[in-house]
C-alpha cells in the first residue's frame, strides 16, 4: 500500500489516506515520531503497528489530562479512557498511571467516603457510590468504616440544617424521603425524627 496523503484533522490528529482512499486517523506527534511520508509504501504489520502506538499514546495524554482536573479510582479512569481508544490501550495507561502513583485506589476511597459522610450520605450510600466508582470491595468496606459518623447524629445534623420546622406529618414525610434517598433506613430515620421532635428547642435554640 502507497501512503498518498497526511491531513491534519481536528484535536492533533492526522487522517491517512493509502493508495488515495481514506484509511484511518492517528495522532499526529506518533505519525512524526513514526516518518511517515507520502509517497511511502507500508504494510498491514506497520500499519497495525502505528495505530497500536498511536492508540497507547491518546491513552496515556487522556489519562493525564483526567487527573488534571480530579483525582479518579482506576477503574473510572479506565473507563472514561475507553470511550476514546481501545479497551486494551485504556486498561493500559490506567496501570500505568498506578505504577506512577498518580492513582490510587484506597487513598481515593479515604478521601470520597470523607466527602459523601460529609453531604450527609449513609454508609449504605457511602458503599454504593464507592463501588460505583469500581472500588474494590474490601477497600469500600474499609473507608465507609473509617470514616462513618455516628448515625442518628449525622441525621438530626441534617434535619436541624435543612428542615427545622418537623412539626407536621407533611413536613417529616418529605425529610423521611430525603433521608431515605441518602441511603438511611427507615427505623433509623424515624428514631432520629422521634428525638429531634421531643428535643427541638435544644436543636433550634
Amino acid at each position: 500500500m502507497e501512503l498518498t496523503a497526511a491531513e491534519p484533522r481536528r484535536h492533533s490528529m492526522t487522517a491517512l489516506f493509502l493508495d488515495g482512499e481514506y484509511a484511518v486517523s492517528v495522532d499526529t506527534e506518533t505519525l512524526l515520531q513514526a516518518g511517515w511520508k507520502p509517497g511511502q509504501d507500508v504494510t498491514d504489520e506497520e500499519l497495525h503497528e502505528l495505530l497500536q502506538q498511536s492508540d497507547a499514546h491518546r491513552a496515556r495524554e487522556k489519562a493525564l489530562y483526567l487527573l488534571e482536573h480530579r483525582s479518579h479510582s482506576k477503574k473510572e479512569l479506565e473507563q472514561k479512557i475507553a470511550r476514546t481508544v481501545s479497551p486494551e490501550a485504556a486498561q493500559v495507561a490506567a496501570q500505568k498511571m498506578e505504577d506512577l502513583g498518580l492513582v490510587d485506589d484506597e487513598d481515593y476511597a479515604q478521601r470520597f467516603a470523607r466527602e459523601l459522610y460529609r453531604k450527609g450520605c449513609a454508609k449504605r450510600r457511602v458503599c454504593y457510590e464507592l463501588a460505583h466508582k469500581g472500588i474494590a470491595p474490601e477497600i469500600v468496606q474499609q473507608a465507609a468504616d473509617d470514616n462513618e459518623p455516628e448515625t442518628q447524629q449525622a441525621i438530626l445534623r441534617i434535619l436541624q440544617k435543612k428542615y427545622r420546622d418537623l412539626s407536621d406529618e407533611k413536613s417529616q414525610r418529605r425529610a423521611s424521603a430525603a433521608l431515605q434517598r441518602l441511603g438511611y433506613g427507615y427505623d433509623e430515620i424515624r428514631a432520629a425524627l422521634r428525638r429531634y421532635n421531643t428535643n427541638e428547642d435544644e436543636w433550634n435554640g
